[in-house]
Protein backbone atom coordinates (compact mmCIF):
# COMPACT_ATOMS: atom_id res chain seq x y z
CA UNK A 1 0.00 0.00 0.00
CA UNK A 2 1.27 3.53 -1.29
CA UNK A 3 1.76 6.41 1.08
CA UNK A 4 -0.05 9.71 -0.44
CA UNK A 5 2.23 13.32 0.37
CA UNK A 6 -0.15 13.61 3.13
CA UNK A 7 0.17 10.89 4.76
CA UNK A 8 -2.84 8.80 3.95
CA UNK A 9 -2.46 5.26 3.27
CA UNK A 10 -4.10 4.50 -0.46
CA UNK A 11 -4.45 1.46 -2.42
CA UNK A 12 -3.90 2.96 -5.55
CA UNK A 13 -0.40 4.18 -6.35
CA UNK A 14 -1.29 6.91 -9.21
CA UNK A 15 -3.87 8.88 -6.82
CA UNK A 16 -4.46 8.76 -3.14
CA UNK A 17 -7.83 7.20 -3.06
CA UNK A 18 -8.56 9.44 0.28
CA UNK A 19 -7.82 12.86 -0.79
CA UNK A 20 -7.01 12.76 -4.72
CA UNK A 21 -3.46 13.87 -4.63
CA UNK A 22 -0.92 12.27 -7.42
CA UNK A 23 0.98 10.13 -5.83
CA UNK A 24 4.88 10.13 -6.14
CA UNK A 25 6.87 8.13 -8.16
CA UNK A 26 9.84 5.65 -5.90
CA UNK A 27 10.50 4.33 -2.70
CA UNK A 28 8.45 4.97 0.78
CA UNK A 29 11.38 6.80 1.71
CA UNK A 30 11.12 9.49 -1.07
CA UNK A 31 7.28 9.80 -0.49
CA UNK A 32 7.49 10.28 3.69
CA UNK A 33 7.09 13.41 5.04
CA UNK A 34 9.99 15.77 6.89
CA UNK A 35 9.89 15.46 10.43
CA UNK A 36 11.05 18.82 12.44
CA UNK A 37 14.39 18.48 13.10
CA UNK A 38 14.67 17.74 16.93
CA UNK A 39 18.38 19.78 17.25
CA UNK A 40 17.40 22.69 16.50
CA UNK A 41 18.23 25.21 19.11
CA UNK A 42 16.89 28.62 20.99
CA UNK A 43 18.87 31.26 20.79
CA UNK A 44 19.42 33.61 23.46
CA UNK A 45 20.86 36.72 23.16
CA UNK A 46 21.31 39.79 25.72
CA UNK A 47 18.99 42.87 26.23
CA UNK A 48 20.72 46.02 25.35
CA UNK A 49 18.69 48.02 27.96
CA UNK A 50 19.44 45.50 31.07
CA UNK A 51 21.71 43.06 30.32
CA UNK A 52 19.37 40.26 31.04
CA UNK A 53 19.16 37.16 29.00
CA UNK A 54 16.51 37.55 25.90
CA UNK A 55 14.54 35.22 23.63
CA UNK A 56 13.16 36.70 21.32
CA UNK A 57 12.40 40.64 20.22
CA UNK A 58 11.22 41.47 23.61
CA UNK A 59 12.73 41.46 27.12
CA UNK A 60 10.64 39.89 29.67
CA UNK A 61 12.53 41.82 32.38
CA UNK A 62 12.40 45.30 31.19
CA UNK A 63 10.31 44.75 28.11
CA UNK A 64 12.70 46.91 25.87
CA UNK A 65 12.17 46.16 22.08
CA UNK A 66 15.19 44.90 20.54
CA UNK A 67 14.45 46.61 17.34
CA UNK A 68 14.49 50.03 19.44
CA UNK A 69 17.43 51.94 20.09
CA UNK A 70 18.84 52.56 23.88
CA UNK A 71 17.78 55.51 25.46
CA UNK A 72 20.13 56.89 28.25
CA UNK A 73 18.85 58.24 31.22
CA UNK A 74 19.34 62.07 31.38
CA UNK A 75 21.55 63.24 33.76
CA UNK A 76 21.47 63.36 37.27
CA UNK A 77 20.77 67.31 38.28
CA UNK A 78 22.85 68.04 41.84
CA UNK A 79 20.61 69.65 44.40
CA UNK A 80 21.13 73.34 44.10
CA UNK A 81 22.92 74.94 47.09
CA UNK A 82 22.17 78.49 48.91
CA UNK A 83 23.12 80.18 51.83
CA UNK A 84 22.49 82.73 54.13
CA UNK A 85 22.38 84.38 57.14
CA UNK A 86 20.49 85.16 60.16
CA UNK A 87 21.63 88.38 62.36
CA UNK A 88 20.00 88.54 65.75
CA UNK A 89 20.88 90.24 68.91
CA UNK A 90 22.41 87.35 71.42
CA UNK A 91 22.41 88.26 75.15
CA UNK A 92 24.92 85.54 75.97
CA UNK A 93 27.45 87.61 73.57
CA UNK A 94 26.76 90.75 74.85
CA UNK A 95 27.46 89.40 78.52
CA UNK A 96 31.00 88.42 77.51
CA UNK A 97 31.33 91.54 75.61
CA UNK A 98 30.49 93.44 79.06
CA UNK A 99 32.48 91.18 81.36
CA UNK A 100 35.70 92.20 79.37
CA UNK A 101 34.93 95.44 79.23
CA UNK A 102 34.23 95.69 75.41
CA UNK A 103 33.59 98.45 72.95
CA UNK A 104 31.89 101.27 75.85
CA UNK A 105 30.29 98.57 78.01
CA UNK A 106 29.21 100.93 80.46
CA UNK A 107 27.36 103.01 78.72
CA UNK A 108 25.82 99.93 76.36
CA UNK A 109 22.29 97.84 77.06
CA UNK A 110 20.98 95.26 75.33
CA UNK A 111 18.16 96.09 73.04
CA UNK A 112 14.72 95.52 74.62
CA UNK A 113 13.43 94.18 71.05
CA UNK A 114 15.23 93.12 68.12
CA UNK A 115 13.78 90.73 65.57
CA UNK A 116 15.79 88.13 63.39
CA UNK A 117 17.05 89.18 60.11
CA UNK A 118 18.06 87.41 56.91
CA UNK A 119 20.09 87.82 54.60
CA UNK A 120 20.58 85.70 51.41
CA UNK A 121 24.22 85.76 49.83
CA UNK A 122 25.03 85.92 46.26
CA UNK A 123 28.46 86.56 44.30
CA UNK A 124 31.68 86.17 45.59
CA UNK A 125 31.66 89.23 48.25
CA UNK A 126 28.94 90.23 50.67
CA UNK A 127 30.25 93.05 53.22
CA UNK A 128 28.82 94.06 56.58
CA UNK A 129 28.74 97.46 58.29
CA UNK A 130 26.26 100.57 58.66
CA UNK A 131 25.04 102.00 56.17
CA UNK A 132 26.34 105.91 55.66
CA UNK A 133 24.66 107.66 52.10
CA UNK A 134 27.30 110.73 53.24
CA UNK A 135 30.47 108.29 52.61
CA UNK A 136 28.93 106.27 50.00
CA UNK A 137 28.75 102.85 52.13
CA UNK A 138 25.55 100.55 51.49
CA UNK A 139 26.80 97.23 52.60
CA UNK A 140 24.77 94.12 51.79
CA UNK A 141 24.67 93.42 55.44
CA UNK A 142 23.56 96.52 56.55
CA UNK A 143 23.68 96.75 60.40
CA UNK A 144 22.03 100.29 61.20
CA UNK A 145 18.60 98.55 62.70
CA UNK A 146 17.10 99.67 64.40
CA UNK A 147 18.01 98.66 66.67
CA UNK A 148 21.30 99.99 66.14
CA UNK A 149 24.58 98.21 67.61
CA UNK A 150 26.92 101.11 67.93
CA UNK A 151 30.32 98.57 68.14
CA UNK A 152 29.35 97.86 64.76
CA UNK A 153 32.38 99.61 61.92
CA UNK A 154 30.81 101.21 58.58
CA UNK A 155 32.85 98.86 57.00
CA UNK A 156 33.14 96.30 59.64
CA UNK A 157 34.19 92.55 58.14
CA UNK A 158 33.58 91.02 54.71
CA UNK A 159 32.50 87.62 53.94
CA UNK A 160 33.91 86.11 50.97
CA UNK A 161 33.20 82.87 48.92
CA UNK A 162 35.77 80.52 48.98
CA UNK A 163 35.43 76.93 47.55
CA UNK A 164 32.27 75.28 48.25
CA UNK A 165 31.93 77.68 51.30
CA UNK A 166 32.87 81.29 52.98
CA UNK A 167 35.13 82.96 54.48
CA UNK A 168 34.75 85.89 57.17
CA UNK A 169 37.89 88.77 56.74
CA UNK A 170 37.81 91.32 59.87
CA UNK A 171 38.69 94.69 57.99
CA UNK A 172 40.36 96.11 60.85
CA UNK A 173 37.26 97.38 62.23
CA UNK A 174 37.49 99.40 65.62
CA UNK A 175 36.15 96.50 68.34
CA UNK A 176 36.78 93.26 66.14
CA UNK A 177 35.25 90.06 65.05
CA UNK A 178 35.30 86.79 66.77
CA UNK A 179 33.95 83.69 65.85
CA UNK A 180 31.45 81.62 68.50
CA UNK A 181 32.78 81.43 71.60
CA UNK A 182 36.35 82.77 71.27
CA UNK A 183 37.41 85.82 72.96
CA UNK A 184 40.46 86.81 70.75
CA UNK A 185 39.49 88.91 67.51
CA UNK A 186 40.63 87.41 64.17
CA UNK A 187 43.51 89.14 62.46
CA UNK A 188 42.33 91.86 60.72
CA UNK A 189 42.30 91.27 56.82
CA UNK A 190 42.97 87.56 57.28
CA UNK A 191 40.09 85.11 56.00
CA UNK A 192 38.67 82.69 58.53
CA UNK A 193 36.81 80.00 57.42
CA UNK A 194 33.57 79.18 58.42
CA UNK A 195 31.17 76.07 58.42
CA UNK A 196 27.48 75.97 58.22
CA UNK A 197 26.14 77.08 61.74
CA UNK A 198 29.24 78.99 63.05
CA UNK A 199 28.51 82.27 64.81
CA UNK A 200 30.06 85.77 63.68
CA UNK A 201 30.02 88.22 66.81
CA UNK A 202 30.72 92.04 65.99
CA UNK A 203 29.85 95.06 67.86
CA UNK A 204 28.11 95.12 71.14
CA UNK A 205 25.65 92.65 71.27
CA UNK A 206 24.88 91.59 66.92
CA UNK A 207 25.76 87.28 65.62
CA UNK A 208 25.24 86.19 62.13
CA UNK A 209 24.82 82.82 61.91
CA UNK A 210 26.18 81.39 59.02
CA UNK A 211 23.26 78.88 57.26
CA UNK A 212 23.77 76.32 54.09
CA UNK A 213 20.41 74.77 52.68
CA UNK A 214 20.49 72.47 50.04
CA UNK A 215 17.74 72.28 47.21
Amino acid sequence: MATCPAGHDSATDDYCDVCGAPMPDGSPAATSVAAPDATSTVVEETCAACGAVRVGRFCEECGHDSLNPVVAPPPAVEAPVSWHVTVEADRAYFDRVVAVGGPDAAAMAFPQFCPPRRFELSGRQVSIGRRSRSRGIYPGIDLLGPPEDPGVSHNHALLVASGDGWSVVDLDSTNGTTVNEGDDPLPPNRPHPLEPGDRVHVGAWTTITLHRSDG
